[in-house]
């Protein structure tokens, strides 16, 4: 068998000649098309989420001395994302970089802070070349959606914790917007147009490539309801059909779809291993979505879920780079100059990571060693990117005396460690309780919080006693995640069931969702699945199995994340503010840490 990267090299080549000759042309020029190849390089990353910043961030990585183990490699930060983006663009003549999604929303403080504007601007010095909107782009509604990426500032109130246009002092007094074009096909307004362009088709060497884009149709259900109004998110696999065809009609041959939806694959609890061409286990809606698209697609980029993999369905690509900047999903399309078709058989594609300063270097050099060409060769040659480096510190810098801001009081420790639920738990949920029981604001009639989504204690600080002021920073690094509230019902029965759910058989220890007060339970260890969860009540009554409970998580969970599947079920839902917002709001009544379990554990 003839070896496909060899292939590509000498494809490399050949379009690099006919690049030189094109460039020879002048600016503005399109080259006619050749008898020789076209190669276009597709660079995607996905759900960055505001991840400017490296501190912090790992890949779970298989163990090479462990087999079935996972060790945290150190990557991403959006100066060596960019590092790694201009080394694939160096060994390419032709290449476009999409963002897949999720770019802005549930970040860390230095997007958050400013609107995500900060995002933005980042990445356009990383020479995104166009993007899809994820559900996150929606969370502060549609028309801040277009204000972010059309550009303008928004008005700074004197109390507001956010700022737009932050570094207005040093020249830049307007943000720009996003300087690349942002496409979605599946996303309608009520004049029957969609809210961004369904498509981009860009001409390469002469050759017409079009990009046809969707975000999950469930958006609505896991954003602010208001935010959405008057947009339909329609079927996902639909909408890029119709686009195909009509791009199809026009001779436009070399079709890619960029999808925020996802899957999984492999083994759960076992290490990633993003490149097995194998797709060992594919599920998720993203490879449902993907058996009904038309095959006319050429590649599938997608989203969402936040896992990697590198499937082949079909005779096409279907991938995704984890998130966070962490990891970049690499296609190299040869494209038939004359008939505009992309060779499939040709077609190179790879998962590839983003080293960053923290990246441990022997294990660094046993992934690039294993890599093929051309990609080790990349990754030997990423560097960091100073330009982009030197514009998050400017953001950084901004950041750091706002999030010294005091936006509340405590009265005492909120701690998370605790053998059942804990009281930092407990304050998170009664804050989603308080900010969605109103009947308008969705009638809940209690809140469950998952554990791993309360990221620190909220203490006084060293010096001080209670009752203490909490800042910004402090609040935003306890809830960084940016969730939405989202209120839902089930049945009594559904509840027990997925309480009970939080030990699955083969699991060694429960995850425990934290409740409200106005939930309580006994949780008895050594009781067989099925009855650990005993005298279930609800305001201090039992739970009638029959009866319909409305309850709020957050989307996260709503979404059946942590293995909570049967939260999917939950009808009848309604979209709420973001959980940091709700827990600012429960702050300024200076709450004081509940010494009592809602959840009285039994060994």
């Amino acid at each position: 068998m003839r070896n496909p990267h060899r292939l590509l090299q000498r494809a490399l080549m050949l379009a690099g000649a006919a690049a030189l000759l094109a460039a020879c042309a002048g600016p503005g020029s399109t080259s006619a098309p050749t008898g020789e190849p076209v190669l276009l390089r597709l660079i995607a990353f996905n759900d960055l989420h505001g991840n400017l910043e490296s501190t912090g961030l790992t890949l779970p990585w298989p163990d090479p001395a462990q087999p079935g183990k996972a060790i945290r490699l150190a990557a991403g930060g959006a100066a060596h994302l960019s590092g790694t983006i201009q080394a694939l663009r160096a060994g390419a003549p032709h290449s476009l970089v999409i963002s897949s999604g999720d770019a802005i929303g549930a970040t860390p403080l230095i997007s958050a802070l400013f609107l995500h504007e900060s995002t933005v601007d980042v990445m356009n010095r990383i020479g995104v070349d166009l993007a899809i909107p994820g559900n996150h782009e929606f969370d502060a509604g549609k028309d801040e959606l277009l204000r972010v990426m059309g550009g303008g500032c928004r008005p700074n109130k004197p109390d507001a914790l956010t700022q737009s246009c932050p570094l207005g002092e040093s020249g830049d007094s307007r943000h720009p917007g996003a300087r690349f074009p942002h496409f979605v096909a599946n996303v309608v307004m009520a004049d029957g147009k969609t809210l961004f362009p369904p498509s981009v088709v860009k001409t390469v060497a002469g050759v017409r490539v079009g990009f046809i884009g969707a975000v999950t149709r469930v958006t609505p259900s896991i954003v602010v309801p208001s935010g959405v109004a008057g947009l339909t998110f329609t079927d996902e696999a639909d909408a890029i059909n119709a686009e195909a065809a009509r791009l199809k009609a026009q001779g436009i041959q070399a079709l890619v779809a960029v999808i925020h939806e996802g899957g999984d694959t492999g083994t759960p609890g076992l290490p990633l291993e993003w490149n097995d061409a194998a797709c060992p286990n594919p599920r998720g809606a993203i490879f449902d979505i993907a058996k009904r698209l038309s095959p006319d697609i050429d590649v599938i980029f997608s989203a969402h879920t936040h896992q990697g993999y590198r499937c082949v369905v079909d005779g096409r690509p279907i991938m995704q780079a984890t998130a966070l900047g962490r990891g970049v999903s690499v296609a190299d399309l040869v494209i038939d100059p004359r008939s505009g078709d992309v060779d499939r058989a040709r077609t190179t594609h790879r998962n590839l990571p983003v080293f960053n300063e923290r990246s441990d270097a022997p294990l660094r050099a046993a992934i690039t060693a294993a890599e093929p060409e051309p990609f080790a060769s990349t990754l030997r040659a990423a560097k960091p990117d100073a330009a982009v480096a030197e514009r998050v510190a400017a953001y950084a810098q901004v950041a750091a005396p706002r999030a010294a801001r005091p936006v509340g009081v405590i009265g005492g420790a909120f701690e998370r460690v605790a053998k059942s639920d804990a009281s930092a738990g407990r304050l998170v949920a009664d804050a989603q309780w308080r900010a969605t029981r109103d009947p308008a604001l969705g009638g809940a009639q209690f809140a469950l919080m998952n554990p791993g989504g309360v990221r620190t204690d909220l203490r006084c600080a060293r010096d001080a006693a209670p009752p203490c002021a909490v800042t910004f920073g402090e609040v935003f690094t306890m809830q960084p995640f940016g969730n939405s509230l989202v209120v839902m019902t089930l049945t009594g029965a559904q509840l027990r069931q997925m309480l009970e759910d939080q030990q699955r058989p083969g699991r060694p220890a429960p995850v425990l969702l934290i409740p409200s007060s106005s939930l309580t339970y006994r949780w008895v260890a050594r009781a067989d699945h099925g009855q650990r969860v005993q005298d279930l009540r609800l305001a201090g009554a039992p739970i009638d199995p029959a009866a319909e409970v409305r309850f709020t998580v957050n989307s996260f969970l709503a979404d059946g994340g942590d293995g909570f599947v049967m939260l999917r079920e939950g009808r009848q839902r309604l979209g709420g503010e973001l959980d940091i917002d709700a827990l600012i709001a429960h702050l300024k009544s200076s709450p004081s840490p509940d010494p009592v379990p809602r959840i009285t554990w039994v060994d």
